[in-house]
């Protein structure tokens, strides 16, 4: 649907970080015809940051290795925003997959997005995952899924727990409350709760209600063949 003047209608204020010049003048303009506003591009990840705070754009496309030293200032950059400005929403477009900088980075769940350019094959699907996150959604490259899939489980979860906390877990995974998990252990039942919450928190387990945050702790304990 267009305006009265013709003119395409605005589908967010966009702004663009690659240090590849070619790549990400094109993209703006597939972006402006499309009816996105391009109102700045970054060449590398201080420079975006930079552009965020200035124009508080809709949504940032963000190239993962760029200088200085080509690495993953672009995810280092993505996360930055998130943290600052977590009404700004992310597509990550790269032709690398950093598992654990993408990792820490989805984690944050909405607005977000991770898609490899090689994979992008129609500039409509570029668009369509741009309108998806701004909307407040997630996108993730099938690719990435697969590889973040592998490295997931290659990590224990319960690695992060200490001995006691193991101990707490395992009692848990009997079915036992917090009052049980106090008279088994002979420690205080605030001293259960700090243990039961650090569990959850290292566990990386969502906010839901507590007895369904349980059932998900325990349901990682047998997994990991405790």
């Amino acid at each position: 649907m267009r305006e009265p003047n013709g003119s395409v209608p605005l589908r967010g204020r966009v702004v663009l970080a690659d240090d590849d010049i070619l790549l990400r003048e094109g993209v703006a303009s597939l972006l402006a015809r499309a009816g996105f506003d391009v109102v700045g591009q970054a060449d590398n990840g201080d420079r975006l940051v930079d552009l965020v705070r200035e124009q508080v754009p809709d949504l940032a496309i963000v190239d993962v290795r760029m200088p200085p030293t080509c690495t993953t200032e672009g995810l280092v950059a993505a996360t930055e925003i998130r943290r600052r400005f977590p009404s700004v929403a992310i597509l990550v477009l790269s032709a690398f997959v950093e598992v654990n900088h993408a990792m820490e980075l989805l984690s944050g769940g909405d607005r977000i997005g991770y898609l490899l350019k090689t994979r992008v094959t129609d500039p409509s699907e570029l668009f369509d995952a741009l309108e998806r996150v701004r909307r407040g959604g997630s996108v993730i490259d099938p690719y990435l899924v697969q590889r973040l899939f592998a490295a997931h489980r290659r990590i224990d979860p319960l690695a992060k727990l200490s001995a006691r906390e193991r101990e707490v877990l395992a009692l848990m995974a009997e079915g036992r409350s917090n009052a049980g998990i106090v008279h088994k252990l002979w420690i205080t039942e605030p001293t259960v709760e700090k243990h039961v919450h650090s569990i959850l928190t290292k566990l990386c387990l969502p906010e839901t209600d507590a007895d369904h945050r349980r059932v998900l702790a325990v349901l990682a304990f047998l997994n990991a063949g405790c």
